[in-house]
C-alpha cells in the first residue's frame, strides 16, 4: 500500500472528504483551484495548516426513538442525541449516515454535527403515551452521547432525568469519561436495575489512539471511568472494540487484564466493520499512518469477511469467520479465563415504568 503525496491531517481521524459515495454527494480532488484556494488561507495563517473549525446545527426532529428488528443486536430502540461525531473515530460504523444527508462520511461526519435539543421533551411525550411498552433504550448506537459537544448541551443528561423520572431501562455505550459527568443519575438508576454502561477501549497506546480516535477520551481514562463505575455499583462493560487486525489486536489482553483489576466482572469483542464508505476512509488511513502494513491489515480482515472488506448480512455481520477470526476468539477467551472475567447479561427491569405527567401536573411522592 503506498504512501500518501498529501501532508497528514492532524486532529482529525478521517484524512479527506473526497470519498466514494452511495448517493448524490459531489466529490472534490484537492488539486487545482481548491489546493490555491487551502494554500492563500495557510498563507494568511503566517503559513499555518488551516484548522477545521466544528460547526453544529440544531434539529427539530418530530420522534426521537428510533425502533429496528435486527437479529445482531440486543436491543430494539435507540436515542442518538447527535448525528456525526467529534471522536473522529476513523473506523466509524455510522459514518455513512452522514451521506443520507449529502454531507461526506469523512471529514464532514466529525466537523459537521447535529444536535438535538428536543430530545427530552420528546421521550417524555412518547413514555406518556398508554399504548407504549417499555424496553431498554440504547444510546451511543450510533455516534458517542458523551461526546465533547455534550458539555454545552447536556442532552445525554436530560434524556436520563427522564427516565429516571419515569423508571425506564438505558443503556450506554461511549468511549468516553465524561460519561462519569452523570455519574449520580447512573448510581440512582443502577439502585433499581435500570441502566449498564459500556466504554470501548481499542489501545493503551497514546499515539496510536490519538490517529485512530483523535479527539475521543485518552484510553487510560475510559479504562479509569470504568473503575468509578464499578465502585458507584453501576454495571459496567469492557468493550475491546474495534479489533483492528496487525493494529490494535496486541492489545486485546491487556485491557482485559486491566478492566478486571478495578472489578469489571463483564468484557466483550467486537471486530473491525468497514461498512459503505467507511473501507475507503480506512484505506486512507492506512496510507497515512501505516504505509507499511497496510496491505497486510486488509487481507486479514477480507478473510474473516468471506473474502470483503464487509460483510452486511444478518446473522453474520457481527460473527467473522476463519483462522484469524478463531484466533482472536481463542486470545479473548483465554484472556477473560485468565483474569476472571466474563460477558455478563444485565437484567434491566422493565416493570417500574411511571409514564410522566403531562400537561404541567406535578406528580405525587
Amino acid at each position: 500500500m503506498e504512501r500518501r503525496l498529501e501532508p497528514e491531517i492532524t486532529g482529525r481521524g478521517a484524512q479527506s472528504a473526497a470519498v466514494p459515495t452511495r448517493f448524490g454527494l459531489a466529490t472534490r480532488e484537492a488539486d487545482g483551484d481548491w489546493r490555491d484556494h487551502m494554500e492563500s488561507l495557510a498563507n494568511e495563517e503566517g503559513g499555518l495548516p488551516v484548522k477545521l473549525r466544528t460547526t453544529v446545527t440544531e434539529e427539530k426532529p418530530k420522534t426521537i426513538l428510533t425502533f429496528n428488528r435486527s437479529p445482531d443486536i440486543a436491543f430494539d430502540r435507540s436515542i442518538n442525541a447527535y448525528r456525526g461525531c467529534e471522536h473522529g473515530c476513523v473506523y466509524c460504523f455510522a459514518r455513512p449516515s452522514h451521506a443520507y444527508h449529502d454531507l461526506s462520511p469523512g471529514l464532514d461526519f466529525e466537523t459537521k454535527l447535529f444536535a438535538k435539543p428536543d430530545a427530552a421533551r420528546l421521550l417524555r411525550e412518547t413514555l406518556a403515551k398508554p399504548k407504549y411498552r417499555p424496553r431498554p433504550i440504547a444510546m451511543g448506537t450510533n455516534t458517542d452521547p458523551y461526546q465533547p459537544i455534550e458539555r454545552r448541551y447536556r442532552i445525554t443528561r436530560q434524556v436520563l432525568e427522564v427516565c429516571l423520572d419515569a423508571r425506564h431501562p438505558v443503556t450506554i455505550t461511549t468511549k468516553s469519561d465524561r460519561v462519569l459527568d452523570d455519574l449520580d443519575l447512573l448510581a440512582e438508576l443502577a439502585k433499581m436495575r435500570l441502566v449498564a454502561v459500556a466504554i470501548s477501549v481499542t489501545t493503551f497506546d497514546p499515539k496510536l489512539s490519538g490517529k485512530l480516535e483523535p479527539r475521543a477520551a485518552a484510553p487510560v481514562k475510559r479504562l479509569a471511568a470504568l473503575g468509578k463505575l464499578v465502585e458507584a455499583g453501576v454495571p459496567a462493560h469492557c468493550s475491546v472494540a474495534p479489533v483492528i487486525p496487525a493494529i490494535t489486536d496486541e492489545f486485546m489482553e491487556d485491557i482485559v487484564a486491566r478492566a478486571a483489576a478495578l472489578g469489571v466482572r463483564s468484557a466483550g469483542w467486537i471486530p473491525l466493520r468497514l461498512p459503505h464508505e467507511v473501507a475507503p476512509l480506512f484505506r486512507e488511513w492506512l496510507s497515512v499512518h501505516f504505509p507499511e502494513r497496510g496491505d497486510k491489515v486488509m487481507s486479514i480482515v477480507r478473510s474473516i469477511r468471506g473474502g470483503k472488506d464487509n460483510d452486511p448480512d444478518f446473522f453474520t455481520r457481527m460473527k467473522p469467520s476463519g483462522v484469524w477470526a478463531d484466533l482472536f476468539r481463542a486470545r479473548f477467551k483465554l484472556a477473560c479465563k485468565r483474569a476472571g472475567i466474563g460477558k455478563a447479561k444485565f437484567e434491566l427491569d422493565c416493570t417500574r415504568l411511571r409514564p410522566p405527567q403531562m400537561g404541567g401536573q406535578m406528580r405525587l411522592l
